[in-house]
């Protein structure tokens, strides 16, 4: 596994809210749904009271105590109660495991996975990432390049330096980012600056938090979560803010990255 402090240092605890190198953990006590999207990471639906349920284009729906979304999947997710959602970096897992489409987990597995998001105190994040490794397939072995640029890629660096940096051509970075991740590296770069931006939603407003995080401006921010996550950042405030959530009760954190 691979990660960086200078990349993703922050880490964020909440009701509603977890930032940590590689791993967002998102909450909710309410149903939700979701519209279609697609995000450049593994998406792991947790459903507290109810069920999950994903839906595609020419396919059948899918519903379980809790669902698996492999990365670039385009889909609608639904919930019928309270959730929680952990989103994990592509390469955090066997990049075509799940290819064929999302995957249903049992109640038991749910069950443990809940208890170790336990958002209701301190998350036990090594736990939670222990249970969800053998969900998601054996990750790849990265390049030392590859894994150096993957962990400086929300910081405001042109792709061109980074690979310099690291001894690439940048068309070079991009082809061993598709080869072991699977998925292009500017959507890499897209997703985590997201992450930074919701990372600041908690204390900031969208535009605010579209600024620290680089994006050109705050209608750029909304375009981008739309897609990838298939809600507005407006939407994400106000659930973070919500009573019971995140809030003015996050508190920062250093751990190592995973």
């Amino acid at each position: 596994m691979v990660g960086s402090d200078s990349a993703h240092g922050l880490e964020r605890f909440g009701r509603g809210l977890v930032l940590t190198p590689g791993l967002t953990v998102f909450a909710e006590d309410r149903a939700a749904a979701v519209t279609h999207h697609a995000h450049p990471a593994w998406k792991v639906v947790l459903s507290q009271h109810g069920h999950a349920e994903v839906r595609r284009k020419g396919h059948a729906p899918l519903r379980a105590a809790g669902l698996i979304v492999p990365p670039q999947l385009a889909h609608v997710c639904l919930t019928s109660g309270p959730y929680v959602a952990v989103f994990l970096d592509a390469w955090r897992g066997d990049p075509w495991h799940g290819a064929a489409g999302p995957l249903s987990l049992e109640q038991a597995t749910v069950r443990r996975l809940l208890d170790a998001a336990r958002l209701h105190h301190d998350a036990d994040l090594p736990s939670l990432r222990a249970e969800l490794t053998p969900l998601l397939g054996g990750p790849p072995v990265l390049d030392q390049r590859m894994e150096h640029a993957l962990n400086h890629l929300a910081e405001p660096v042109r792709l061109a330096d980074l690979a310099a940096e690291v001894g690439l051509s940048t068309s070079r970075l991009r082809a061993l980012a598709r080869s072991a991740v699977g998925v292009p590296l500017a959507r890499l770069r897209q997703w985590a600056r997201l992450r930074t931006a919701v990372a600041h939603l908690a204390e900031h407003p969208p535009a605010t938090a579209a600024h620290v995080a680089g994006f050109a401006d705050q209608p750029h921010l909304t375009r981008l979560a739309r897609r990838m996550v298939g809600r507005t950042p407006r939407s994400l405030k106000a659930a973070i803010d919500a009573p019971g959530h995140a809030g003015a009760a996050v508190r920062a954190r250093r751990r190592p990255a995973w």
